[in-house]
């Protein structure tokens, strides 16, 4: 049995509440943490759980193994670097940084306390898209010439008026940072490295800071091609949540509005089995998927020494990375090559944003 807490209640804790509570016998949920007293009490109360408004406090808890960080986009770092100083093991929602800078000393943090990172990645865990990565292991698609993705989500302005930090520079990043952060970083563990991204970003349809429409052109070092689209603009409800990967030897569109509909699965070798995968179509109840209660099993398979890990802070950092160059490709109007320098004109923009350098 492995100890868990819990920090910030908002819209994505009911589910890790709910999955670390009722579905996985061996996590035991012992605290939980909000600046709002009431919507930590609320779960407290359900739960019969230990309830702070304290983060510090609930950290000098030595019977915590593990904390979950649901917070606001721009206070992961910070609050993963703080638990892991306590001797906590981390789990933390995506984005796991807005900046570079601070998705590497919370990398470097956990790895001199001796904590494992873990840096929630669900979508990769969606059925679908689970077959998708197996034909790609397996050579089935041949060469690589194409992959999109696209994000096409209603958000309208009482989403972002009902919380501050919604559409912030300093704490939400935007809709490829918030929204389309998955999205991203499945194109890339398909597609592979990124070697350059052209792109445009804008704000259309909302009062906020950061954009809520984004598109990029990207070519892979494999000399593939792909498109990255984002918007939060559509009207009245979610659209679209879509991952194409196109190859010389096999075509596959998995869509729905998180990722998780088997719309196309077309190969030359087609065989018995991928009647099989044509029938993955299930659309979620929300945007978040199926896949929390699958990586939540492989931490604690982790922790007791049974698997390694779905995705750590490496591999959180890679669509952060992405994410970076997009916009600065979009401020610029260049075109911009990949890997970043820590000193890029975005890193350097995106810190003052945030208020970490002057």
């Amino acid at each position: 049995m492995l100890n868990f807490a819990l920090v910030g209640c908002g819209r994505i804790a009911k589910k890790h509440i709910k999955l670390l509570v009722e579905e996985i016998p061996e996590a035991k949920l012992v605290a939980i943490c909000d600046t709002q007293p009431e919507k930590a009490q609320e779960y407290a109360d359900r739960y019969e759980i230990d309830c702070y408004t304290d983060y510090q406090e609930m950290l000098r808890r030595d019977d915590i193994d593990v904390v979950h960080i649901c917070t606001p986009s721009g206070l992961h770092p910070e609050m993963g670097i703080e638990a892991a100083r306590a001797g906590k093991h981390v789990v933390v929602e995506k984005p796991m940084a807005l900046t570079l800078t601070e998705a590497d000393e919370l990398i470097n943090t956990c790895k001199k306390e001796g904590v494992k990172l873990f840096v929630i990645k669900q979508n990769r865990l969606n059925s679908p898209v689970k077959v998708a990565r197996q034909a790609l292991e397996e050579g089935r698609f041949g060469r690589l010439f194409m992959g999109n993705v696209t994000v096409r989500w209603a958000r309208p302005q009482s989403y972002y008026d009902q919380d501050e930090w919604h559409g912030t520079w300093m704490f939400d990043g935007g809709v490829l940072m918030n929204q389309a952060s998955h999205h991203v970083d499945l194109l890339q563990w398909m597609l592979g490295e990124v070697e350059t991204v052209k792109a445009y970003t804008a704000t259309l349809n909302h009062n906020i800071e950061t954009e809520d429409t984004a598109v990029a052109i990207l070519r892979f070092k494999n000399g593939a091609m792909g498109v990255i689209e984002a918007t939060t603009c559509v009207f009245q409800k979610n659209l679209e949540g879509s991952l194409i990967i196109l190859g010389d030897k096999g075509s596959v569109k998995i869509g729905g509005f998180a990722v998780n509909k088997m719309e196309t699965w077309n190969f030359e070798d087609y065989t018995t089995d991928d009647e099989i995968y044509c029938s993955n179509s299930t659309n979620p109840p929300d945007v978040y998927g199926f896949g929390h209660l699958e990586y939540f099993q492989n931490v604690i398979d982790v922790l007791l020494g049974r698997a390694k890990p779905y995705t750590d802070g490496f591999e959180g950092r890679k669509s952060l990375e992405l994410i970076l160059a997009i916009h600065q490709s979009a401020i610029s109007g260049q075109e911009v090559k990949l890997p970043l320098r820590k000193d890029s004109d975005i890193e350097e923009l995106m810190l003052r944003r945030r208020g970490v350098r002057a």
